[in-house]
């Protein structure tokens, strides 16, 4: 009976000592992981905060990676304009009505030359008045081509920029929101033009996508799938490897650059916004500052998150194929 009653306290107290250590240990693990993190997070913010430093503007940054394990916000949190990255919840608000029967997939969009954008170098303002076109086709103008007739008409077959707002703020987008053509926002059209978002907040659309809880399972794959089509592919996108999935939007007005990537690096997913407002530079052209910067930034990421495959992209725009002055027949 004694003998029995001293193993019962011995397995007891060897017990608690084998919890004890098991505890002590993943603290002392978790505890390293956040050093790392930390670190990995102060270096590549200091790297991007030098790489802004002599930008004649204003710079929003946001990197994240999708395990946690490093994130850098500069700036992410104030309202930029969203050129046409407004386009991403457009057609989100617009997928969202086909999911809820509002809105026929299959019935063909009629298109009227009245709805055609007087900005930007469009396909869909070539369309005659009354052509037809799918609905997936009208998407893929509007987000892989950009193509600003295409997103207005987007924007209408959503219910129009104040219900796209309405469905943003109910499924808590707090920032983003739709200027052009609603009644009661023409100050904030003045100011960030077509839409308004942060750089955090556009990067957490593009998370929420990927995860699947956007708008449905379905719906969010569809849109993941179309994003990784991008036409414009001539900045941050251009400092990652061809060989790696990677879905984008890309936006430009005047005094501003932006671009969003989800990139699906080997080491890990992560994302990156960056966004530029009141540029200087106000040119066209490939050696544009603020498109010069998105290059930049994202280099400079890839090959912080990716030490194992540096990747050295050209900062001046595509490499191939290189202008000509003259064609010698």
């Amino acid at each position: 009976m004694v003998r029995s009653i001293y193993w019962d306290i011995k397995e007891g107290l060897l017990h608690r000592l084998f919890v004890f250590l098991v505890l002590m240990a993943a603290i002392f693990f978790c505890a390293g992981c956040r050093s790392i993190s930390s670190s990995e997070s102060h270096d590549l913010e200091q790297t991007l905060r030098i790489a802004i430093e002599s930008f004649q503007g204003e710079v929003g940054v946001y990197v994240r990676k999708l395990d946690g394990g490093c994130e850098v916000a500069i700036g992410a949190d104030e309202l930029y304009p969203t050129a046409s990255l407004i386009k991403v919840p457009i057609v989100m608000a617009l997928l969202d009505k086909v999911e809820v029967g509002q809105l026929d997939w299959n019935r063909p969009i009629v298109y009227r030359t009245s709805q055609r954008s007087t900005v930007g170098e469009d396909l869909m303002a070539k369309f005659k008045d009354g052509s037809e076109i799918s609905l997936d086709k009208l998407i893929f103008l509007t987000q892989s081509v950009s193509d600003n007739t295409a997103a207005r008409l987007a924007q209408d077959l959503a219910g129009g920029g104040a219900a796209i707002n309405r469905w943003l703020a109910s499924n808590q987008w707090l920032h983003t929101r739709v200027n052009a053509r609603v009644d009661g926002r023409s100050p904030f059209y003045d100011q960030y033009g077509w839409g308004q978002t942060t750089p955090r907040e556009m990067a957490e659309m593009f998370i929420a996508l990927r995860q699947r809880r956007a708008i449905s399972p379905h719906a969010d794959e569809y849109l993941d799938r179309m994003l990784g089509k991008a036409y414009w592919d001539d900045e941050a996108l251009s400092a990652i490897p061809s060989d790696v999935h990677v879905i984008s939007k890309q936006g430009a007005i005047n005094a501003s650059r932006s671009e969003v990537l989800l990139v699906s690096a080997p080491s890990g997913p992560y994302v990156l916004c960056v966004i530029t407002r009141n540029q200087t530079d106000q040119s066209w052209g490939d050696d544009n500052e603020g498109f010069q910067l998105l290059r930049q930034l994202s280099r400079l990421v890839w090959n912080a998150l990716e030490p194992g495959r540096p990747y050295e992209s050209s900062l001046e725009g595509p490499v191939w194929p290189k202008p000509h002055e003259s064609i010698s027949k």
